[in-house]
């Protein structure tokens, strides 16, 4: 919003190996389709099969049962932007220069030297699809920025950062670098309307790759009658839709969870008519799906005007979205890929958003760029079953809103740090995932060690030679 603050494998350096020119795939090495589906602001406790106990979520309910659960996996920043580029470059997103939300207008943006996801898959023979919200530059109308198109999407139908004037009605998005104008409908069911027309009209000789990127469960947002009906009972009067301005509107107002439980439902919803359609088409075995979100939820602990009405849930995490809290960077994660990944299964293995760029581009054949640091793992294995162990700890970067500007998770401790080193909270996850207890003062040798860790990996960061600005406070 206008104001809002919306491990590692440390790659030698050399000269790139990845080819730029796709390569065919042949019908016998045919690798999978992938679904990357992001939610905006999903919290942990937000989904049904994760805890929430007046939320309906059949889709994604139905997705986990036929799937894997991942019940330990985290955002990379607890913030949108920098969350993203993390997902979709395998990179810390202090090295890629997104430290925070990007707003409209803003130089900020994923730059050329970055490589994607898509880029990959793309040289791979991949069809690349994008639909939903893009939010790693200052607008899709920003001439002298990088869009989607150059960081290897071939269609792209986006918006920046959030509907307007809000979910319902939005007049924000672009399709191929042109503005669309006002498409009546919800975000989430035009977003999905987008996808299945690709899915309908794919070619059938090449493997696809769809970013399926919701606005949802973002504020502002507005959901139809049917969905706000269900939940009437969690509202105070009529659902009235604030429009996304510089300054409150005249209708703010806080009216109980009902809006935002019908939000979620009606994402689900619209997640379900995608996994649907691929059903229809027969390519559900061909298929993996991936659903996750970007960060933590914004719950009743309102910090912004846009935030009234949003009461996410994060599964009785400390913290919320913006904070390094588990609350803020642990968000549902849910994997299906039929006879490769065992249904019903869940994993409490600690996994990253930039894991997803190596394990994907791992399952899918291609070679990681060898000319830049990749914080992400392949943690395929763990999608298996198999045993998986991490080379280097789970590492964040982002000045929170309690003060804190790095946290590590090595095992069952977490390390929280301020940016001079000296402020430090640790816990034992194992025995207190709710963060209760600091135990700093009684564990100072693992004190030490993470912090001598946190250290060195922001020092690599300050040296990373493709970062676009010094780190520097």
């Amino acid at each position: 919003m206008r104001a809002l603050r919306c491990a590692s494998i440390l790659l030698t350096i050399a000269v790139p190996t990845v080819s730029a020119v796709a390569q065919p795939v042949g019908v016998d090495t045919m690798p999978p389709n992938i679904v990357l589906i992001v939610a905006d602001d999903l919290g942990y406790g937000d989904l049904s099969s994760y805890g929430h106990r007046t939320l309906r979520t059949p889709a994604l309910d139905r997705l986990a049962s036929q799937g894997l659960r991942l019940t330990s996996f985290y955002a990379a920043p607890p913030l949108c932007s920098p969350s993203r580029a993390a997902m979709l470059t395998g990179r810390t997103p202090f090295r890629t220069g997104i430290e925070s939300w990007i707003p409209p207008d803003a130089d900020v943006q994923l730059g050329p030297k970055e490589v994607t996801l898509a880029t990959l898959l793309a040289r791979r023979g991949y069809q690349t699809w994008l639909s939903g919200k893009w939010h790693l530059n200052g607008g899709l109308d920003v001439t002298r920025h990088l869009q989607p198109g150059d960081h290897g999407f071939q269609r792209w139908f986006a918006l920046h950062a959030w509907a307007i004037p809000h979910h319902r009605n939005p007049n924000n998005f672009f399709r191929d670098g042109r503005p669309v104008g006002e498409i009546k409908g919800f975000a989430a069911q035009i977003v999905a309307d987008e996808a299945i027309g690709w899915l309908d009209a794919r070619r059938r000789d090449a493997p696809f790759f769809l970013y399926l990127s919701f606005a949802e469960p973002h504020g502002t947002i507005a959901s139809p009658d049917a969905f706000n009906a269900q939940y009437a009972a969690y509202t105070d009067g009529a659902p009235d839709p604030m429009p996304n301005e510089n300054r409150p509107p005249a209708n703010i107002a806080a009216r109980g969870p009902g809006e935002y439980y019908a939000n979620v439902s009606h994402l689900d919803h619209q997640v379900g008519r995608v996994l649907d359609r691929l059903d229809q088409i027969g390519l559900r075995e061909s298929t993996m799906v991936i659903v996750t979100s970007d960060n933590g939820p914004v719950t009743r602990d309102w910090r912004q005007w846009w935030e009234v009405n949003l009461y996410g849930s994060a599964g009785y995490l400390r913290g919320r979205k913006g904070d390094l809290y588990e609350g803020g960077i642990r968000v549902p994660a849910i994997v299906r890929w039929p006879g490769h990944v065992a249904p019903g299964r869940a994993s409490d293995e600690p996994l990253s958003g930039y894991d997803l760029l190596p394990t994907l581009a791992a399952i899918a054949g291609v070679a990681l760029p060898r000319d830049r640091p990749i914080d992400g793992e392949d943690a395929s294995a763990v999608l298996r079953g198999a045993p998986f162990s991490r080379a280097r700890p789970l590492y964040w970067e982002f000045d929170d809103f309690n003060g804190f500007s790095f946290a590590v998770r090595d095992g069952r401790w977490k390390l929280m740090a301020d940016r001079a080193f000296s402020r430090v909270r640790l816990f034992d996850l194992a025995a207190d995932r709710y963060e209760v207890v600091d135990r700093a003062a009684t564990e100072r040798p693992v004190v030490e060690r993470l912090l001598a860790e946190l250290r060195r990996r922001h020092a690599e960061v300050v040296a990373d030679p493709l970062r676009p600005r010094p780190v520097g406070r």
